[in-house]
């Protein structure tokens, strides 16, 4: 059964968003790594520090100095038309978006792995984009005060099929309840 709630309305987000990087954000070594939990404390005290700097979300780095994820959303790096993604093991949570995203079948144009990402080599040389299920794929432009170009036309395409997917699943899930 799935269920989806709100008190609130959603709030909007930015076409493209400008991240900002925080050293310690995950620890991928404890045993909660990876574990959803209502504890968000740490998330929203980061993210609340970004935005007053006027970034959008924040980039989390693990105890290695790799990337994990963001805030409240998975991370994603396009190379030469390649889908990458930090690794479980950095500390990342799996996400449902995260999945799809990057295991998708539905679209064999963008071969995708996993591979661990260190933000002084890789921010210059890779385009990103970022996932949550309430925000789908959103492009990223700046990251910590680094201009990067957009993903463009990759977001968009696997955007687009992710939001068929979604309409697909709610259709027969639907269906499958007025049954």
């Amino acid at each position: 059964m799935d269920l989806i709630i709100y008190s609130a309305g959603l709030p909007e987000h930015r076409e493209i968003v400008r991240l900002a990087l925080r050293e310690h954000g995950r620890h991928a070594a404890s045993p909660m790594s990876g574990v959803k939990s209502i504890s968000w404390l740490d998330n929203v005290w980061a993210v609340g520090e970004a935005v007053k700097e006027g970034f959008d979300e924040v980039v989390m780095l693990n105890e290695r100095g790799e990337v994990a994820e963001c805030t409240s959303a998975n991370i994603f790096a396009v190379k030469n038309e390649k889908i990458l993604t930090p690794p479980l093991n950095s500390g990342c949570l799996e996400g449902v978006t995260r999945g799809f995203s990057w295991k998708s079948r539905q679209n064999p144009a963008y071969p995708s792995s996993s591979r661990r990402c260190v933000p002084k080599t890789s921010i210059l040389l890779t385009k990103f984009f970022i996932s949550s299920t309430n925000r789908n794929l959103i492009s990223v432009g700046e990251i910590a005060g680094h201009k990067i170009p957009t993903p463009g036309p990759v977001c968009e395409r696997l955007n687009d099929i992710f939001d068929a997917y979604v309409t697909e699943y709610v259709s027969r899930r639907l269906a499958s309840a007025a049954r």
